[in-house]
């Protein structure tokens, strides 16, 4: 059972036996320690142990001689436990007694990431699970100022009730988040192949991940057959130095969503795990999951989106005259402040005019497109449902329909939306630099805001005019009207864009 992780600096050190502990010693008059569970990688040994005040089980993490030796130790477990989240381990104690020092933390009933992995790697559901639930944690770590530091498959605990949890902080001043960030890909990577994909030294070493010649690692789906092409691309990206990475709560919020529809599918064999069965779903976690949301990045539709559709069809794409307030049909109509009516030949649009930019997810909300230029308002693309906020959960800055109009000229774009209470702008621009995450980041970074700006519309069409000539449009949504009250849920749709010359 690994309690405490070897990391990738993982090496042979020798033991130290001067001042060292023994079975049944009680420390700081408190803690008795029960079992020597092993060595980890910085020479500490990691004990199982007992709080005889609060009679619960502990994990005592020992190094010795204490003193200056053990300073980032303490000082990790020190900073560690200012951070309460349910996929990290609680750190309950840190002390120094100069000949030695420890640190006493939660015991966690049941074995490392890489134990389980080691018996045969998991599916990409449980990968799933256990990426979102480290990345959750390092989220709440990187909340507070902090790195972790000491991201792999031997501080990954599984505990025997279905919990993913983190150990072992790290106060090293040369690790950045985006080392935390890139770990994870890293994670997920070894839970689907069993493969690691960083050099390790020493007798306890983890498999190297498959490379070619040019020494790059191959992917995941280039050694196991039946990886979903939307993980294997994340878990690139993420291992990619020459990609821009998420914050850590961007991406937990995106594996929470790919995680919530892995819980409604997966079901665990336990005698696929042998003697330790794994049994696990991930944990409640701080950042907001919302649910019903697709698992692919990319253009994959979920039979679950096709059943909720079914279910609120009737609020949100109501026939004309069905006399709903939410329906196209029923509350379309410009606000006193829009333009006047324009009676000017359509321009021709396909669906190959347009595309959706989500900078700050992994674009996977892209299905429908056709439905906003086929001339009918019942059908169209919509956002996936978020949790609690009308931004987007507080996770995004917004999402958007980007409209190619061929050629630079001035036009009024008219947009049917399946509900009032949103809130949007136009935003215009001379080049569109790629339907990937870097081009929709320098979309909204750079393109300018004109004409109309909407703020909890009343209505459900909008028209934007563009007075000088330009190419490219973005309708960039910033905040959706609630489709549910409890829990609070937020979602819209845009059902029609018409775009005619002015």
């Amino acid at each position: 059972m690994t309690q405490v992780g070897e990391g990738p600096e993982a090496d042979s050190r020798p033991v130290m036996t001067f001042g060292a502990p023994t079975v049944g010693e009680i420390l700081a008059d408190r803690y008795r320690l029960e079992e020597h569970i092993n060595d980890d990688s910085a020479g500490r040994q990691v004990w199982r142990g007992v709080d005889v005040v609060l009679r619960r089980p502990v994990a005592v993490v020992l190094r010795y001689p204490g003193g200056e030796s053990a300073t980032e130790m303490l000082n990790a477990a020190v900073a560690a436990s200012r951070v309460s989240h349910s996929n990290l381990v609680g750190v309950y104690d840190a002390i120094d007694e100069g000949t030695r020092a420890y640190v006493v933390r939660e015991w966690v009933d049941g074995a490392a990431l890489r134990d389980y992995v080691g018996q045969r790697p998991l599916d990409s559901a449980r990968s799933t699970t256990v990426g979102h639930a480290v990345a959750s944690a390092v989220a709440a770590v990187h909340a507070t100022g902090m790195v972790h530091g000491n991201i792999h498959p031997g501080t990954v605990l599984i505990a025997t009730e279905g919990r993913v949890v983190l150990a072992d902080a790290r106060a090293d001043d040369d690790v950045t988040p985006e080392a935390d960030i890139r770990a994870i890909g890293a994670i997920i990577y070894f839970s689907l192949t069993g493969h690691w994909p960083h050099a390790e030294a020493g007798e306890q070493h983890l498999p190297d991940a498959v490379r070619d010649a040019a020494g790059v690692i191959a992917a995941p789906r280039q050694i196991r057959a039946g990886v979903p092409g939307y993980l294997d691309e994340l878990v690139t990206d993420l291992l990619d130095p020459a990609t821009a990475l998420p914050s850590a709560e961007v991406l937990a919020a995106e594996l929470g969503r790919l995680d919530a529809q892995a819980e409604v599918d997966a079901t665990m064999d336990a005698a696929f795990y042998d003697d330790n069965p794994l049994g696990f779903t991930s944990a409640p976690v701080d950042p907001p999951r919302p649910a019903g949301r697709k698992v692919a990045i990319g253009v994959v539709a979920l039979l679950l989106v096709a059943i909720t559709g079914l279910l609120i069809g009737t609020r949100f794409l109501a026939p004309a005259g069905a006399g709903d307030p939410g329906s196209p049909q029923a509350t379309a109509g410009p606000p006193s402040n829009a333009p006047p009516a324009n009676n000017q030949t359509p321009i021709t649009l396909t669906a190959n005019n347009l595309r959706i930019v989500d900078p700050d997810g992994n674009r996977s909300e892209t299905d429908g497109v056709q439905g906003m230029v086929d001339g009918d308002a019942n059908t169209g693309w919509k956002t996936e449902r978020y949790n609690n906020r009308p931004n987007f959960g507080g996770i995004k800055r917004g999402m958007g329909v980007l409209i190619d109009l061929g050629d630079a000229r001035k036009a009024q774009i008219e947009v049917v939306l399946s509900a009032v209470g949103a809130s949007a702008e136009m935003r215009v621009g001379d080049v569109d630099p790629g339907a990937n995450k870097a081009g929709d980041q320098q979309i909204v970074a750079s393109w300018k805001a004109v004409g109309e700006r909407y703020t909890d519309h009343h209505g459900t069409k909008m028209v934007f005019s563009m007075q000088d000539p330009g190419r490219y449009v973005l309708i960039w949504i910033t905040s959706m009207p609630e489709v549910d009250e409890s829990p609070a849920r937020y979602q819209i749709g845009v059902q029609e864009i018409v775009a005619r010359p002015l």
